[in-house]
């Protein structure tokens, strides 16, 4: 397990990939590489997301406990994408922020995208996917002590971050249509993506509902048991 002793590199890791670097890759690399070389940009974002996993730890021990986990949850993730019509991937990956971390939640995310696509079908919107199931993690991370504390709050989060997914992907609606972005297409994409965007908000609460109590009181005995 790579591990990254400096903590004023660490720290810097920790904001500049999920903030600066992965959206970067994302965006550049739709504009740029055509389709048939999406996996390298996809790829890229994945190597960037364990980058970030390792700079939230300061023990070997400690990261290999849990990219365990990660693992698990990546996992219940993928197996989340066969629901039909309302999905837990965001709510997991949620959950999993709240009790290991930002960079835990970013990278169950990211592979959760990446994993799942070769079998849904991989392409330039992989990254996308990638890029806002990892952020809806990284920022429950970052707020994981008000929304441990409000099951509300929680839920409003988790109704922001489905409006925030179907924005970030109508960002490659219109880079693909248009190959350039364009404020107009941009917000008639979002219109089109109304009922989406709800579904999304929907499952995110319902499945945040249903499952962050029992899969919290599960996370935190581990994390306590293990020191993970």
């Amino acid at each position: 397990m790579l591990l990254i002793k400096n903590k004023s590199l660490r720290d810097f890791i920790r904001f500049a990939v999920p903030l600066i670097a992965v959206p970067v890759i994302t965006i550049a690399g739709a504009v740029a590489f055509d389709e048939k070389k999406h996996i390298i940009i996809s790829l890229a974002v994945a190597v960037s997301a364990l980058l970030l996993f390792a700079a939230g730890f300061e023990k070997k021990s400690t990261g290999t406990r849990r990219m365990v986990i990660v693992a698990v949850m990546a996992a219940l993730c993928f197996a989340g994408r066969f629901i039909p019509f309302l999905k837990p991937i965001a709510a997991l990956t949620i959950i999993t922020a709240l009790y290991l971390g930002g960079e835990a939640g970013f990278l169950v995310g990211s592979l959760t995208a990446i994993l799942s696509n070769f079998y849904f079908g991989q392409g330039p919107w992989t990254a996308f996917q990638m890029l806002a199931w990892g952020l809806i993690g990284f920022f429950a991370g970052l707020l994981a002590d008000k929304l441990l504390k409000s099951r509300a709050l929680l839920l409003i989060y988790g109704a922001a971050a489905g409006l925030a997914y179907s924005f970030i992907m109508d960002i490659w609606t219109v880079l693909w249509y248009n190959q350039g972005f364009d404020v107009k297409l941009y917000l008639a994409a979002l219109v089109t993506a109304i009922p989406y965007t709800a579904s999304y908000a929907v499952s995110n609460v319902l499945f945040l509902y249903l499952l962050a109590k029992p899969f919290g009181e599960k996370l935190q005995r581990i994390k306590v048991k293990y020191g993970v």
